[in-house]
């Protein structure tokens, strides 16, 4: 009898393997609670209530702002007709900001994905033959979302200053940009309404931090609870975009559109700022138009962006703390724990 033959018998001769026990898939977790439509209507009226019981307050404070606004435009179109001139400011402002709104969309997110992004891989994987030897202090796995937010700070710093005021003095070499609304004059005198604007905005905030998707949707930076360090590096790109918006919404545009529109120049801002807040949550998006009707009356009435602003950054880094306190996610340490293999982006 050949081996191969006795190998074969004795094979089938052994027991058949018993089979394993199959184990139970694990269990999908439960779908989210499926707000009822009572709910949801009250979440859609809340911010219209608010609306009628707000507007009142804000046309008796700055009524007199808005008629003096509009008696300048009427004096300042008479003047223009009885010259027999037409002012192309308003058409070269719209013109700009659909342009660059456009670009912001456009080349916000899918561009650092599809084009810049790559570039950095190759040059993290170049190390120091990379141009510049930038690439040793790339770190896409610890840093990655702080790049793609950098460029989106970046695009809007540029979009709201650097470009508008560029074509500016290109098509309107006799305009002072001071004029935007830059000036420092009379900063302090204009400090008491900025206290007065905190305290009706603060408790709002405090009031919508209680939202469930406050709390998911700040900070944009999530890594900002690693470390202190994270935490002022989003900040300080945060703020510089909030001055670059300020800027443009309420220097660029209201002080090109002042004595060609009036007051109607607030309102008409008023649009594309709330549009802007698309994606956010749904009362702070709706709370845009009263923020933007009382900012931009603000600054019509102080000739000045700051204001504004410190109101602005004020409420956006407290919404940024609130939503980590919230989820007892402040920073503990000062710079984030990271192998020594891994470069940060300053090179430490």
């Amino acid at each position: 009898m050949s081996p191969a033959l006795v190998l074969s018998l004795f094979a089938q001769a052994l027991p058949a393997p018993m089979p394993l026990p199959a184990q139970a898939a694990p269990a999908p977790p439960p779908p989210p609670p499926t707000p009822s439509i009572t709910a949801m209507l009250v979440h859609m009226a809340v911010p219209l209530v608010l609306f009628v019981l707000v507007t009142p307050a804000v046309y008796y404070f700055f009524r007199r702002t808005w008629r003096e606004l509009d008696v300048e435009a009427l004096e300042h179109k008479r003047a223009l007709l009885a010259r027999g001139e037409y002012d192309t400011r308003p058409l070269a402002l719209f013109v700009i900001t659909a342009i660059i709104l456009t670009l912001q969309y456009y080349y916000d997110a899918d561009f650092f994905q599809s084009a810049l992004k790559p570039l950095l891989r190759e040059w993290e994987l170049a190390g120091a033959t990379s141009p510049w030897g930038i690439g040793e202090h790339v770190s896409l796995k610890q840093y990655g979302d702080l790049y793609r937010l950098s460029w989106w700070a970046i695009t809007r710093i540029l979009g709201y200053t650097i470009i508008p005021f560029a074509i500016w003095k290109v098509l309107y070499r006799k305009d002072s940009l001071l004029d935007m609304g830059l000036r420092t004059r009379g900063l302090l005198s204009h400090a008491w309404i900025y206290l007065v604007c905190l305290a009706v905005v603060v408790p709002a905030v405090f009031a919508v931090a209680s939202q469930p998707d406050f709390g998911n949707y700040y900070p944009f930076y999530k890594k900002s609870s690693r470390s202190w360090f994270d935490f002022a590096v989003w900040e300080s790109l945060y703020v510089l975009q909030f001055f670059g918006l300020e800027v443009f919404f309420r220097g660029f545009w209201l002080n090109t559109l002042r004595r060609s529109m009036g007051s109607t120049a607030i309102f008409a801002m008023c649009v594309p700022y709330c549009m802007i807040h698309y994606g956010k949550p749904y009362f702070e998006t709706c709370g845009a138009v009263i923020a933007g009707i009382a900012l931009g009356s603000l600054s019509m009435r102080t000739k000045s962006i700051y204001s504004g602003f410190m109101v602005h950054v004020t409420v956006a880094l407290l919404m940024d703390f609130l939503a980590l306190a919230q989820k007892d996610a402040l920073p503990q340490i000062w710079y984030p724990m990271i192998p020594k293999t891994m470069i940060s982006p300053l090179g430490f």
